[in-house]
């Protein structure tokens, strides 16, 4: 796909393919890994503005980062003004210049707690989210999808609403909260967003492949594109969105599992790389007994002969 800058507030960010904030796994040695085959911009997990604001431990271990990464975004979610505003003033926030603000996440808890993707039913709200946040001084981006039903699409309306609220950059998962991570994208609605809006759109959704990132820009009109899942099975995606050259998988892994052991303890290290190791086995002969064994290893020592019997070089 075609590469270019994106600037967003008075940071220029190197190119305009984004990993996606991905709770679970986008945490600094698997950001590291994301960054090295090319990402433009890597997002944290989504993290708790509440959690945060009342120190919370769990939460505030999502935000580590050593500065190797380079620059780098986190993502809060929440649904009070003031909180929000507190949590992006947080000291643990401090080496992510940009916040981005979730207002897609359709999980039914974070749903019902009128976090996530029912800021999309209040935009008064969302707004003076939006408005507080900037006050912080951090540069505040906003990631959102396209409405709650088919019935209820409301992009070109939030978009604008975000951009007067002082929003720097906008995310557009093209689904609707009802359809998760399912069916196809609207298209149609993230062009809209594209033509409402001054500031620059990133397109996310059904981004597996250099092909459907064409896609998505072309059909669109996007600043850039969003990879999500696609990352989690192949990080080196990112190598054949931007042109740089895949390295060994085995080497891959190898590195994100030192990585995480150098921040993480024994215990997270080994279920996080099983987990990682399952998703990079897909596609390979022999897949599932090598994740049955995976499951058993109990140390990274085990887990590490059974990736480099997986990937022989």
């Amino acid at each position: 796909m075609r590469l270019t800058p994106v600037q967003v507030g008075n940071i220029q960010i190197e190119n305009n393919v984004f990993l996606a904030p991905l709770a679970g796994y986008t945490n600094y040695p698997f950001r590291r890994i994301c960054k090295r085959y090319g990402a433009g911009l890597c997002y944290t997990e989504m993290v708790s503005g509440k959690g945060l604001k009342y120190g919370s431990e769990n939460t505030e271990e999502l935000l580590y980062t050593d500065g190797q990464e380079g620059i780098c975004a986190a993502q809060i979610f929440g649904s009070d003004p003031d909180i929000l505003r507190a949590a992006c003033e947080h000291e643990k926030m401090q080496p992510f210049p940009i916040v981005d603000i979730n207002m897609g996440c359709p999980v039914p808890k974070i749903y019902k707690n009128g976090e996530g993707s029912a800021l999309l039913e209040d935009p008064r709200l969302a707004e003076n989210i939006v408005r507080e946040c900037v006050k912080s001084g951090k540069i505040i981006t906003v990631k959102f999808r396209i409405g709650i039903t088919d019935k209820t699409l409301i992009t070109t309306e939030f978009a604008k609403r975000m951009e007067g609220a002082g929003a720097s950059l906008i995310t557009v998962h093209g689904r609707t909260k009802e359809k998760i991570y399912a069916g196809e994208v609207n298209f149609q609605e993230i062009a809209a967003a594209k033509r409402a809006v001054k500031i620059p759109v990133i397109a996310n959704g059904g981004v597996f492949s250099n092909e459907d990132a064409e896609k998505l820009m072309a059909e669109t009109g996007a600043d850039g594109v969003m990879v999500a899942r696609a990352a989690l099975f192949d990080p080196q995606i990112f190598c054949d969105l931007t042109g740089k050259a895949r390295t060994s998988r085995l080497k891959m892994f190898e590195d994100q599992l030192k990585w995480t052991e150098q921040v993480c303890d024994e215990r997270f290290t080994v279920v996080f790389m099983r987990k990682m190791a399952a998703f990079y086995v897909k596609g390979t002969r022999g897949a599932a007994a090598f994740k049955e064994r995976l499951f058993r290893a109990q140390t990274t020592e085990e887990i590490l002969s059974i990736a480099r019997e997986i990937w022989k070089e």
